[in-house]
């Protein structure tokens, strides 16, 4: 049974596709773990922002999102140690 040149491909692009996907998938469960915070620290945050809000009259202050320098150095940080 001979496969014409077109189904080849086909299933190439289809393994591809999977791979990439299944790619994605481990980065983004590594990338969850290395975010994970311990109760501890979570504990921490809490008790920082209800300092902050009580002494800004009840206002709860929103932390900033980085700025592109800060993401791109940040990612660098990140390639660097692995």
């Amino acid at each position: 049974m001979a496969v014409s040149g077109a189904k080849v491909l086909k299933y190439v692009g289809m393994a591809g596709v999977v791979g990439v996907a299944a790619t994605g998938v481990m980065v983004a469960r590594d990338e969850r773990k290395r975010r994970a915070y311990t109760p501890d620290e979570v504990r921490e945050q809490l008790h920082v922002r209800y300092t902050a809000a009580y002494n800004n009259g009840g206002e709860v202050p929103r932390p900033s999102k980085p700025t592109m320098r800060e993401r791109l150095q940040n990612a660098r940080e990140r390639l660097r140690r692995h």
